[in-house]
């Protein structure tokens, strides 16, 4: 689909600032945490007593976890070190913490944790943003790890490759590609999915399919379905029968693809998932809001996560996304303000880094510290505590 990573045509985002009118009002840390959009299916596999439908539920948060990003072309505000988003959802019943822990390379941290004692759900985010000349792709480094505290298991995960197309011309559109392996570490089953490349004709644009497979490698279930729309298990002898008797029934005549040098083109969506006989339905997305297309293309999650309520200021750390003038600029549709206001946050990032480098002091973080992910063995951030006991005094002065 794209030049390989090692091609000298890719250039690195991460040192090159974008103009405002790519970006949406919210920042990454908030971004992150529209992974919790669908954590009824953490809910789910918490109250599963076999360990391979709990499996199956943790696949499907996995891919809903992606589905926001669906027609969201627009670039999330790059958080500014220190920078913190908290999330309390009781309805769902979970509470998320993130900060913002490093800011050359940038990685966000984030905590999520069940009201009810259930889980937690944690991980450290490093995305790598590439230039391709018409197309921008993120490789989303870092690991996720579930934690299912009354089964005593852990699952952990990497999310797949994102691209942007046409961002220079022609209508932008959204691929998430790439194979996302889910371990359950106690039992060591695996589930391996394939975030299908759209490929020549279009074919296969959203689709999703992989098995799970026991620790012997017996595949045990077929998962397949959009990231767009929705997912489905069955036993994996019905997938692979179906789709051989697809493949002989697909004679149609393809259509040449013709070179377009201006612009890729996005294939046209023509079918949704074909189901397979006795299949069960894992998870569907919800509609989006009826004005969502003038409103940066948010789900109704993501249209709340930058409100202030009525008492929210004097309870948040200062240091919340909340709080950003750039970001709450640009959601009241003063573009030119919010350009003023990022270009004075920035400027005033880095005075406050050359001070630091001038007194020779290292940054702290607040609310997470740099440890080992146990299941994995890779270095992450771990929350260390304490940030719902709303102790914010010497908290660094970021806005």
């Amino acid at each position: 689909l794209l030049a390989s990573s090692t091609s000298p045509r890719a250039r690195e985002l991460s040192k090159i600032t974008m103009p405002i009118v790519f970006n949406e009002p919210l920042s990454f840390l908030q971004r992150i945490s529209e992974y919790m959009e669908h954590t009824y299916l953490i809910n789910r596999a918490c109250s599963l007593s076999n360990s391979l439908e709990r499996m199956q539920a943790v696949a499907a948060f996995a891919v809903s976890a992606v589905a926001s990003q669906w027609d969201r072309t627009g670039k999330p505000f790059n958080p500014l070190l220190g920078e913190t988003y908290e999330l309390v959802r009781e309805d769902q019943g979970f509470r998320l913490i993130s900060e913002q822990v490093s800011h050359h390379p940038p990685v966000s941290a984030f905590h999520a944790e069940s009201l009810s004692g259930d889980f937690i759900f944690h991980g450290s985010i490093y995305p790598k943003l590439k230039f391709w000349g018409k197309s921008v792709e993120a490789e989303p480094k870092g690991t996720i790890t579930l934690e299912l505290l009354k089964h005593n298991e852990a699952y952990t995960w990497s999310n797949p490759y994102c691209c942007v197309h046409n961002i220079i011309l022609g209508k932008l559109w959204i691929e998430q590609y790439g194979t996302v392996e889910i371990v359950n570490h106690r039992t060591g089953e695996k589930c391996v999915l394939n975030f299908k490349p759209c490929g020549m004709f279009g074919k296969e644009l959203h689709k999703v399919e992989g098995y799970i497979q026991n620790r012997n490698k017996k595949k045990l279930r077929a998962i397949y379905g959009k990231w767009t729309e929705c997912m489905w298990s069955v036993d994996p002898q019905a997938y692979e029968d179906h789709k051989k008797s697809e493949k002989k029934g697909d004679n149609k005549t393809k259509k040449n693809k013709t070179e377009n040098d201006e612009a890729d083109d996005m294939p046209e969506v023509l079918e949704t998932v074909s189901v397979v006989p006795g299949s069960t339905l894992l998870w569907r997305i919800e509609s989006r809001p009826a004005h969502s297309a003038m409103m940066y293309n948010f789900t109704n999650f993501a249209v709340s996560l930058n409100e202030l309520e009525p008492g929210m200021e004097s309870i948040l750390a200062p240091t919340d996304c909340r709080f950003r003038p750039d970001i709450r600029a640009m959601e009241n549709g003063n573009i030119d303000e919010a350009s003023r206001q990022k270009e004075r946050l920035e400027e005033k990032q880095r005075a406050a880094r050359k001070e630091r480098a001038k007194r020779d002091e290292e940054w702290r973080t607040r609310w997470f510290q740099k440890g080992t992910n146990p299941y994995t063995n890779s270095e992450e951030w771990i929350y260390t505590g304490g940030y719902f006991d709303r102790n914010y005094q010497n908290l660094p002065d970021i806005y």
